[in-house]
C-alpha cells in the first residue's frame, strides 16, 4: 500500500512540474545537421521524430567523444521523462548533499568514459507512446547491454527507464523516494 501511495505522491509531483520542464529547447533547422552530435541540442533536434532518432543521437553524442555542455539539475532533464525526473530529483534531496544514489551516466553506466562503440540497436515501438531500445556498446573495451524504456510526453520521445541486466534505474531511485518519506 505504501508503494502505491508512493507512486501515487511522485506522480501528483511530476504532472505539477513547470511547464518549462516538459518543454525542449528548440534548435533551429539550419543548425541541426552541422550542430555538434555530442551536444544535448543534437538530441533535441530530433527527440520529436522517433523514438529511434532520440536512441540514435543519444548514443551518437558517446561515440562521437563524450557528450558536452553542463548537464541540467537533477530532476530538470529534458531527455527523461517527468516521473524519472521526479525520482531524480527525490535521490539528490535525500542524499542531503552527500553522493546520490545515481551518481553516475545511466546511459552509459558509467562514470567515466572510454573508447565508445555501439554494436547494436534496435527500438521496437508497442504504441503511438511508448518504445523500447535495446543497446548494445562496448565502453572502454567492456561490453554492457542496455534496455531504454521511453515514453512520448507532447510530441518528444523521453527516457521512463534505463535496465541494466535486471537492474531497474526506475525501481532503484523509487526505493529511495520511499525510503526517504
Amino acid at each position: 500500500m505504501r508503494i502505491l501511495i508512493s507512486l501515487a505522491a511522485l506522480t501528483a509531483v511530476a504532472a505539477c512540474s513547470p511547464a518549462e520542464e516538459a518543454q525542449t529547447p528548440a534548435a533551429p533547422e539550419a543548425a541541426a545537421p552541422s550542430a555538434d552530435p555530442r551536444s544535448r541540442e543534437a538530441v533535441y533536434a530530433v527527440q520529436a521524430e522517433s523514438p529511434e532518432a532520440f536512441v540514435r543521437a543519444l548514443y551518437a553524442r558517446y561515440t562521437a567523444g563524450g557528450p558536452t555542455g553542463e548537464p541540467p539539475a537533477p530532476g530538470r532533464d529534458p531527455l527523461f521523462s517527468r516521473t524519472m525526473n521526479a525520482l531524480i530529483g527525490a535521490d539528490a534531496r535525500a542524499a542531503n548533499g552527500d553522493v546520490p544514489t545515481l551518481n553516475y551516466d545511466p546511459l552509459c553506466g558509467c562514470q567515466d568514459q572510454g573508447e565508445f562503440v555501439v554494436t547494436a540497436l534496435a527500438v521496437a515501438q508497442a504504441d503511438t507512446n511508448t518504445a523500447e531500445a535495446n543497446v548494445s556498446f562496448t565502453n572502454g573495451g567492456e561490453a554492457k547491454t542496455l534496455t531504454l524504456e521511453l515514453v512520448r510526453e507532447g510530441p518528444n520521445w523521453k527516457i521512463e527507464d534505463i535496465v541494466d541486466g535486471t537492474t531497474s534505474l526506475y525501481d532503484t531511485l523509487m526505493a529511495v523516494a520511499e525510503r526517504a518519506g
